[in-house]
């Protein structure tokens, strides 16, 4: 043994599970590694590579003379804890209800707004780093200059040459030691010299402190500016704290504070930066004027516990923590037997998206994938904030639609990826963000609504809102925020079988959340339950009489959000016992009465209750369409009639809109087993969006691979990921489909690993020239009985827990053996 080298052997993930006979990805991975490259710095904060480790956010600029980081931390929000109810609300909802019980739609619009609130608060930022380096960087050797964010280790460096000088900069958020982490090197000693300074744009102070670090205190404001309305005129608003640790080279090298507030470091060989940050911020209930939490001392202990790590050990554990959970799923892609992936080389992936139009670039698809995934693990872990719609990243005092979770679309496709793209731990802030929304929600829906159960409506924010936005009801009036999330929670356990947390958690939301619909449900036309007042998020319509509307009766989406509500809450009841429960009874009860999904004149599923006309056929939510993706009330298999109508919807609403829409559109086509559709709708996101000129754009990609609506929003990200693993993989608890919308032509060859499918099952694929090839499947849950589909087939198979199974393009089984 003395001649052998310890090997450090990393835990398999559940792509390393099972191995295919076909090899097809596995030599040319190497070739097409997981990066977003560019050769130059960035100009706009679009061009800028995101690191997170959850809760803490960088962007990184790598600027040769001046470096820029930007800097967030989740808990950053204006305002204090609020009222979310409306005393007077229950006279204007008898109004709003008697005039579209009359007809009179245009008039209950008008009369809604008595029924909507204040808008939410807003996301913060914390700051910036800097760092300036001497005039030499002013001549460096821009054809070697690259800045490159490696998925495969959540890892950003820049690199660059001055004279015969080789500079490396390395960047990565640690979530187990909840550090911002940077080393910056020279290759020849003493050759860096720098000025490193912290700075923001809050209300904020910084100063140095001992001989190596800078300390940044400040506050968020306590309000919104308006037109949020506060009787507190100057609120105390959270505070926070940010430390900068710097350690240089040992015997080389010399370090000088500069008034207080910054450090200029000369001639040494290394530079080591961590950056940690607190605030004071102690859930959504308490005034943060009244929080015990103390962020510089959460800062310091913070610090004192990391610094028993050197920087190689912190990188390592960093590593481990995040390859855990990415290296769950691989997936290679290629559009012909004979085009083996090439080295990109130096090519900017801002050049490959422009290029996509032509050669669709499978690789880049597989990219666009991953980066999702990377970006939920970056911005969403256990003890964190939900991702917002930017997901941590900000720079704006007053972002974008406030960076407000938006729950009638953007909040929940933040999460659309965490369970087909086995992340289910990244999706524990959305079951805590609910249950805060569940409290604020139960004092909402009794005052606003006499009703009891919670109730969440379109946008929230950290104190966890619960009214309805401020404006008018196109957008701001609309009940089934909290009871959209509440479908997550029962998809939850189809994909995970964990019957704790279907008892501790996701069946006393469900409950509170049903019986608010139950109360909300009021008897109406033809002995049906109804939904009153009604809209379709965001979406208008024209009135019999010929005035433009939102408000009216038992939209589409409304009781498409109830009928699924309704049958998870009874599918949980029977897992847990609870079947003769009174709320069952009432919900069975009430199913029947529930208004059927129906089909307009023109053959489209109708988005109200009433044929009315559509002023803007192309509009961007797809709302009445939820039946279809993500909810499971349309499916071939059990409704082809609507299935038919939700096609021809499909195409009547056209291709365009932003980016969300984009990826919802892909999804709801991969659901119809259009695969041609769907894939076009993923090419039509391969669109460069020139962030001086972002208003003549629809949807798209930003040269960092953020997606736009534009501006910035985050939730098309996700949604691309989900969309891509739906393409691949369906499935019910009962049913597998394979491939059910795969592009042949397009990805005539590939490989997915590691993808999860109801039922607590893990699916692996490999196709060869557009037919499968073979698959592979198992589960760690309970022996269950599958269904598998792939075009027109079906063969029944039984999965026993902690056995690989692997099928032949025959559906054969060929072979079985143990999990290791």
């Amino acid at each position: 043994m003395e001649d052998c080298e310890w090997v450090l052997v990393k835990e398999p993930t559940d792509r390393d599970i099972w191995n295919p006979s076909l090899k097809y990805g596995e030599e040319s991975s190497s070739l097409r590694p997981l990066e977003i490259r560019f050769n130059e710095a960035a100009k706009h904060w679009t061009d800028a590579l995101p690191i997170g480790n959850g809760r803490l956010g960088a962007m990184v600029w790598g600027g040769v003379s001046s470096e820029i980081l930007n800097l967030n931390e989740d808990t950053l929000w204006t305002g204090t804890p609020g009222d979310y109810t409306n005393p007077e609300a229950p006279k204007s909802l008898a109004e709003v209800r008697k005039l579209v019980d009359n007809g009179q739609y245009a008039e209950a619009t008008e009369a809604a707004v008595q029924l909507t609130d204040n808008s939410p608060d807003v996301y913060q930022l914390l700051g910036d780093i800097k760092l300036e380096f001497d005039d030499s960087h002013g001549t460096f050797q821009e054809e070697k200059y690259e800045r490159v964010l490696d998925l495969d280790t959540a890892t950003v460096k820049v690199n660059y040459s001055v004279g015969d000088v080789e500079f490396a900069r390395e960047y990565f958020a640690s979530n187990p030691d909840q550090v911002i982490a940077a080393k910056v090197s020279a290759n020849r000693p003493g050759c860096l010299t720098f000025t490193l300074s912290m700075d923001s744009k809050m209300h904020h102070h910084t100063y140095v402190s001992g001989n190596n670090q800078i300390i940044m205190e400040g506050s968020c404001p306590g309000k919104r500016k308006p037109p949020k309305v506060d009787t507190n005129d100057n609120p105390k608003g959270i505070q926070f704290t940010a430390i900068l640790d710097l350690q240089i080279s040992g015997g080389s090298g010399n370090l000088q504070v500069l008034d207080n507030r910054r450090f200029r470091v000369e001639h040494c060989d290394w530079a080591i930066i961590l950056l940690v940050a607190s605030s004071s911020f102690n859930g959504p209930f308490i005034k943060p004027v009244d929080s015990k939490r103390d962020p510089k001392s959460e800062c310091s202990s913070m610090l004192n516990s990391i610094k028993k790590f050197s920087y190689s050990e912190l990188y390592a554990r960093h590593l481990d923590d995040y390859q855990k959970l990415f290296h769950r799923v691989s997936l290679q892609l290629s559009k012909s037997s004979d085009s083996d992936a090439k080295e990109s080389g130096r090519v900017s992936t801002a050049d490959r998206v422009k290029s996509f139009k032509t050669d669709e670039d499978p690789s880049l698809v597989e990219l666009l994938f991953q980066y999702g995934r990377y970006l939920l693990i970056a911005c969403s872990r256990p003890g964190t904030q939900p991702a917002n719609l930017q997901g941590i990243w900000n720079y704006m005092l007053e972002p974008p639609w406030d960076c407000a979770p938006h729950l009638n679309i953007n909040l929940q496709m933040n999460y659309w990826p965490a369970l087909s793209c086995n992340l289910k731990e990244c999706q524990e802030p959305l079951f805590d963000y609910t249950t805060s929304l569940s409290l604020c929600g139960c004092k909402t829906a009794k005052v606003n609504y006499e009703a009891s159960g919670w109730v969440a409506h379109q946008v929230s924010d950290i104190w966890a809102k619960t009214s309805p936005d401020r404006g008018q009801a196109v957008w701001a009036l609309w009940q089934m925020g909290g009871a959209w999330i509440c479908t997550h929670l029962w998809e939850h356990y189809t994909y995970t079988l964990d019957k704790a947390f279907l008892a501790n958690k996701t069946y006393p939301l469900l409950e509170g959340c049903t019986s608010f619909l139950l109360d909300w449900l009021i008897e109406g036309r033809g002995g049906y339950l109804e939904t009153n007042p009604s809209t379709s998020p965001e979406h208008a319509f024209i009135a019999p009489d010929g005035k433009a509307a939102s408000v009216s009766y038992s939209s589409t989406m409304d009781m498409s959000i109830i009928k699924e509500v309704f049958s998870d809450i009874v599918s949980a009841a029977e897992v847990l016992g609870k079947s003769d429960d009174d709320l069952i009874k009432r919900v069975l009860k009430a199913q029947p009465h529930l208004c059927s999904t129906r089909i307009a004149r023109d053959g489209s599923i109708m988005e109200w209750a009433q044929d009315f006309e559509d002023p803007e056929i192309h509009h961007r939510h797809v709302s009445h369409l939820f039946g279809l993706f993500p909810g499971h009330t349309i499916s071939v298999r059990g409704t082809p009639a609507l299935c038919k109508a939700a096609d021809y919807t499909l195409y009547k609403r056209g291709e365009e809109g932003p980016g969300w829409s984009t990826t919802w559109k892909a999804a709801l086509w991969a659901r119809l087993h259009e695969s041609e559709h769907a894939y076009r709708m993923v090419k039509h996101l391969f669109d460069l969006v020139d962030p001086d000129h972002e208003a003549n754009f629809e949807g798209g990609l930003y040269s960092n691979l953020f997606t736009a609506h534009p501006p910035f929003q985050i939730d098309a990200n996700f949604g691309f990921s989900a969309a891509v693993a739906e393409m691949l993989v369906q499935s019910t608890m009962r049913d597998l489909y394979l491939l059910p919308a795969l592009p042949r032509d397009k990805w005539l060859n590939g490989c997915v690993k590691g993808l999860k499918a109801r039922g607590g099952v893990t699916v692996s694929i490999c196709w060869n020239e557009g037919n499968l090839h073979e698959f592979g499947l198992w589960s760690n849950g309970q022996t269950s009985t599958k269904r598998l589909h792939y075009r027109g087939r079906t063969v029944a198979t039984k999965i026993l827990t902690g056995k690989v199974y692997t099928f032949n393009k025959q559906l054969n089984c060929v072979k079985t053996y143990a999990l290791f």
